[in-house]
């Protein structure tokens, strides 16, 4: 996840890990464990079950809710170790990339969700 000015709103990445295909979850307003788990829920729903396999993600408190999230995409919910980025190699280096487009400090509220 990278967070906008202030962290007043949140992009979260997914990126699946076999044909590296990138989803990206807008969080306009905040990036609270209800916010996340609604986002997370609506965008696997568009993810064909066969790309569905599992969820790793860090250790943020955003993901509080993963049993909830689990349950509704029918996906396990991992976490890494603490301080283990590279667990997550493929998510880091998107959101390396995306940084490019939405530099620290800046609000990514140009991303428009459609639906």
């Amino acid at each position: 996840m990278i967070t906008g000015a202030y962290n007043q709103s949140a992009i979260a990445t997914l990126v699946e890990h076999t044909t590296r295909y990138v989803m990206l979850v807008h969080l306009p307003t905040d990036h609270t464990t209800e916010s996340m788990r609604d986002g997370l829920i609506k965008t696997m729903a568009t993810l064909p079950q066969h790309l569905r396999g599992s969820l790793t993600w860090d250790q943020g408190a955003e993901m509080a809710l993963h049993t909830s999230i689990g349950i509704a995409t029918d996906m396990e919910v991992y976490f890494c170790d603490p301080a283990s980025p590279r667990q997550r190699g493929s998510n880091e280096n998107t959101n390396g990339l995306l940084r490019q487009h939405f530099p620290k400090g800046t609000a990514p509220n140009a991303l428009r969700t459609r639906g």
